[in-house]
């Protein structure tokens, strides 16, 4: 029976189950966005926004408490300088989960584990801007041809008139 459980252990030993956690948890806070496993998700989620929450309050001994679970200092000073500042008005609920389906190996449950406030990044923009510059460039270069051609076009008329009165 699961009563009274706390926690998935998700089959793994404690120092095991502890580095997935820190390493999934990073992951998380580097990428903003990670596919996982539903169950690992669940287990993912509660650590992450328990050090989200702890990062909302910047003070020497949150650092020290979020420094000993996430042993990166750059996504450490990330996680209370970008994304807890991102976070400051939510009172919880940092990450969500969408459902990918099944995964083909194994039938297991696949999820997208990602901050709340992502924003996939599709690159419309910058192709957009990309395809814009190609045509302005397109558009400058028959211009200039054209207007070599209209050049050409008219000294050869003006040595066609010059030959014609001689």
């Amino acid at each position: 029976m699961k009563h009274r459980r706390g926690f998935n252990p998700l089959e793994r030993s404690s120092a095991h189950r502890k580095a997935l956690h820190r390493n999934m948890v990073t992951s998380l806070f580097r990428y903003e966005r990670i596919r996982t496993t539903k169950t690992k998700a669940l287990a993912i989620r509660r650590t992450a926004e328990r050090l989200i929450t702890r990062a909302k309050t910047d003070s020497v001994n949150n650092r020290r408490l979020v420094s000993a679970r996430l042993f990166d200092e750059g996504i450490v000073a990330k996680l209370f300088t970008d994304i807890a500042l991102r976070m400051k008005e939510r009172p919880g609920g940092y990450t969500r989960i969408i459902k990918l389906g099944e995964r083909p190996g194994d039938a297991a449950e696949t999820v997208i584990l990602e901050l709340v406030d992502y924003k996939l990044d599709t690159g419309d923009a910058e192709k957009k801007a990309k395809k814009q510059a190609k045509i302005e460039a397109k558009k400058a270069e028959d211009r200039k041809k054209s207007s070599d051609d209209s050049d050409k076009a008219e000294k050869s008329a003006q040595a066609d008139s010059k030959t014609e009165d001689k």
